[in-house]
């Protein structure tokens, strides 16, 4: 049997979309595998009337993913805004799974990414034989999810070319694609939208036309307010990976994780949770994805080259390569920290040693 690296959300979570099946008894749009309120509770987590528990996907804002779930059940596409970090792509794929039973209709979003990408392409071996014909003609994600009644997703929209971008209009206005080479058109069946993610840190790469962003309706998703509820999500998403990769390590202890999560912190608002010392910030984003990333990798250190216990030396390495980005001006930032922050704080002189000594090498 293959084991993949990463299930799909409809995969990794069947049981309790199947559970939430059972026992939905409200309205659901046409074509849509769960109602809204479903769709909120697979998102957000929560108990069913059976007893059984489902598990929280996204920690944040109810009325945000409220909002999000409200906005796909009408004509108008969705726009998931917001750092790196925050989550978007998780959404968007848990979102599209919950409603579609079908998170694969994806579109990644690049600076080289074409219009034959977002609408269609040819089987150019085919089209040379035979001339347009719908037997030559392969469809893109997008088109696919109009001919089923199906969530889309576009992933980075503010990466991709302009002109690429303005290919959307007449999809999400007329709910049409014209193929002109075969003198037809494909319309969208119900249930058919699309959920787009893009960067705040994009702004200005290919910012979206006037025209197309009146097309969508926008959440920003934010980082978490809190710091307990960012280290629980680290915690969370770890864990999941861990299982994931069978890493065979100890789960990290909380107070690991919140350490990394204070630093990130503490570095990205520019001031100590104190509020006594200001800082400096990084160029790095030090986003929730990031720790979880410095987390995982500390977890896979101390699995096969510690005791399986995540320590203080297994996170360094990780940490410095997070926050130091620009060798030049992210390194005084970072050393300044050490020193005046890290060094100081009681229980913290183990990490402090640690990356120290990565510094010193």
């Amino acid at each position: 049997m293959t084991t993949f690296l990463r299930q799909h959300a409809e995969q990794q979570f069947a049981d309790e979309l199947a559970a939430l099946i059972e026992e939905d008894s409200h309205t659901r749009p046409t074509n849509w595998k769960l109602s809204p309120w479903a769709v909120l509770t697979y998102v957000m987590g929560g108990k069913l009337k059976s007893g059984r528990t489902i598990s929280a996907k996204y920690i944040g804002s109810r009325r945000l993913i409220e909002i999000a779930v409200a906005t796909l059940a009408t004509d108008r596409a969705l726009l998931l805004l917001g750092v790196p970090g925050t989550a978007k792509s998780w959404v968007s794929e848990h979102l599209a799974a919950a409603v579609s039973g079908d998170s694969t209709m994806m579109i990644q979003g690049t600076a080289g990414t074409s219009e034959e990408a977002v609408r269609y392409g040819w089987n150019y071996a085919r089209l040379l034989a035979e001339g347009p014909s719908e037997a030559a003609l392969v469809a893109s994600p997008l088109m696919r999810a109009m001919q089923q009644g199906k969530i889309a997703r576009l992933e980075e929209l503010t990466r991709i070319p302009s002109d690429v971008q303005d290919t959307l209009i007449t999809i999400l206005s007329e709910k049409t694609l014209p193929v002109p080479e075969l003198n037809t058109e494909v319309q969208a069946v119900r249930g058919f939208n699309l959920i787009a993610t893009a960067n705040d840190r994009d702004r200005g790469v290919n910012d979206l036309s006037s025209a197309l962003r009146r097309r969508f309706n926008t959440v920003v998703l934010p980082l978490p307010d809190k710091a307990e509820e960012e280290v629980e999500i680290v915690r969370q998403r770890v864990a999941s990976l861990g299982r994931t990769l069978e890493l065979p390590a100890e789960p990290p202890a909380l107070e690991e994780i919140r350490r990394v999560v204070t630093i990130f912190r503490e570095l990205r608002q520019g001031v100590t949770n104190d509020g006594k010392t200001r800082l400096k910030s990084p160029g790095s984003t030090l986003s929730t994805a990031e720790a979880i990333s410095v987390i995982n990798s500390g977890q896979a250190l101390a699995a096969h080259f510690g005791d399986g216990k995540l320590k203080a030396h297994d996170i360094a390495a990780s940490l410095v390569g997070a926050v130091v980005k620009d060798p030049v001006h992210d390194s005084v930032i970072w050393k300044e920290y050490l020193e005046t922050v890290v060094k100081e704080r009681n229980g913290w002189k183990d990490l402090y040693r640690a990356c120290r000594e990565l510094i010193n090498d």
